[in-house]
């Protein structure tokens, strides 16, 4: 391996890692937040939508591409321990949060800076759902880099879209009840009935992102190639 290639593949490497635990971090922090996403659908003749989420959902796209990349890429077991890294990040970070909600705020008259109030209301919430994010991501990413490897080892280099969503769908499923589950109903910020019917639509929200994904998945591919190839 030339030393110019050998850069351009670390950097690379630096690039998505860095991509990637940013939209995990972030994603983690504004999970907080229920949405409701106007789409309707019938299935089975059972009438869907609309379909409520946490917006934490939002950053979740570029993670899934980025994990099909470096999986393809980097290999499953750099993917295990990038996880782990990011686990660790996401856990500093809410330690840094945690932190802040100690000290008082210095509230203004008439500014627009949050008081202890409005400040506890976001990021306090954000503390509850810490031990259901870090499990759900670190169960959901471990999983999904295996299916991944297991899947690429049965079908070689061929059929990227199977490797790709096949993984996804089954670590997603996981990720979608765990995080809910433990971050929202065990401390009382969800009701079950609530989670019986948001866990569902979650997850098949991901799950339509996963497949939208696909073609974004070959251009990936390709491009990172490409650049690796110069």
């Amino acid at each position: 391996m030339s030393v110019s290639h050998f850069d351009r593949k670390t950097w690379l490497f630096v690039v998505l890692a860095g991509l990637f635990i940013t939209n995990a971090v972030t994603a983690e922090l504004i999970s907080n937040k229920l949405i409701s996403i106007p789409l309707e659908f019938s299935l089975g003749g059972y009438k869907i939508g609309p379909l409520v989420t946490v917006i934490g959902i939002l950053p979740w796209p570029v993670v899934f591409l980025l994990t099909d990349l470096m999986n393809e890429f980097y290999g499953a077991k750099t993917v295990r321990k990038l996880s782990w890294i990011t686990a660790g990040l996401i856990l500093y970070c809410f330690v840094i949060v945690g932190v802040s909600l100690e000290i008082p705020a210095l509230e203004l008259p008439d500014s627009q800076l949050a008081d202890d109030r409005s400040y506890r209301l976001v990021f306090g919430q954000a503390q509850m759902v810490i031990v259901g994010s870090i499990a759900a991501f670190l169960f959901s990413q471990l999983l999904d880099a295996s299916l991944f490897k297991w899947i690429k080892s049965k079908t070689g280099d061929r059929y990227i879209w199977l490797r790709s969503t096949g993984s996804t769908v089954i670590s997603q499923l996981v990720d979608s009840y765990v995080v809910l589950f433990i971050g929202f109903v065990v401390p009382g910020s969800m009701t079950f009935d609530d989670f019986l019917v948001i866990a569902p639509t979650n997850y098949l929200l991901k799950l339509l992102i996963g497949l939208a994904l696909t073609p974004l998945i070959y251009v990936g591919h390709y491009s990172v190639k490409k650049y690796l190839a110069k």
